[in-house]
Parts: C-alpha cells; structure tokens; sequence
C-alpha cells in the first residue's frame, strides 16, 4: 500500500522562503533516515511556490493553461512524502510521527493512499500503465 504524505501549504512557502530554523530541516532529514532504515520510502521532496507553477484548466475537454500564484493557499501542497507500508495503520504511525513542517507555527499534512493497479477496472489503458511500470523497474 502506498500513501502520500503532504504538507499543506501556508504564506510562509507561498512566499519561497526556507524556513530559517535549520532545526526544521534536521528534523526531517532525522525522520526521512528513519523511514528508509525502515524500509518504506519512495519519495520526498519539497515544492516550489505556487507563483512558479501553473495549472491545466479544462472545459469541454479542451485544456487552458492557467498561472500561478493560486490565492486559495490552504488548497496547495508545499512537499510531500511517498511511502510504502503492509497497511493504513502503518501509515498512521509513521504520519504520527511526522515532524511539524513549520516549527512551532501552525501546520498541517494530508495522508492519502494511492491506487494501486489491480484496484482500478481492467482495461487497455490500465495495462499501458502497467506495462510503463515494468519497463521503468527493467532499467
């Protein structure tokens, strides 16, 4: 079972500055060790402000790139983390243990599981992504 955990975004990342308690960074780096010891991470990585990014709007099918910044702050992600874990529980856990993302300001992460495969109806697109997923194990 895979999970993201995400950090959700606040005025402080918006505005692309790093935090300047070094300690934040410590505490991940601590935390992200753990999990690779473990056995269970993925992924990690912070993003970029919401003001470098963009957005692909559709209507009708039809795709209209929209620019950052995004004024709905609390709706952005600041970074994430990917996990691989036996089971929600699991996830929970290591979420609980989450260092917080902004020292002692106000914060918050987001824990989703993602789909896997076989969950999702079988069909030729699903096994494109699928055979994708094999080719990128092979090399």
């Amino acid at each position: 079972m895979r999970f993201m955990i995400m950090v959700r975004a606040n005025a402080l990342t918006e505005a692309g500055e790093p935090p300047d308690d070094v300690e934040i960074f410590a505490e991940m780096a601590r935390y992200h060790e753990e999990l690779a010891k473990a056995g269970v991470l993925l992924d990690a990585s912070g993003l970029q402000p919401s003001s470098r990014g963009f957005r692909v709007h559709y209507t009708n099918g039809k795709p209209t790139i929209v620019d950052g910044p995004f004024a709905e702050t609390k709706e952005l992600i600041a970074g994430y983390t990917l996990i691989q874990v036996r089971s929600r529980d699991e996830a929970l856990e290591w979420a609980r243990r989450f260092p917080s993302p902004f020292g002692r300001a106000e914060g918050e992460v987001e824990v989703r599981q993602l789909y896997e495969l076989d969950e999702l109806p079988q069909c030729e697109g699903v096994e494109s992504f699928r055979q994708l997923r094999e080719e990128r194990k092979a090399s």
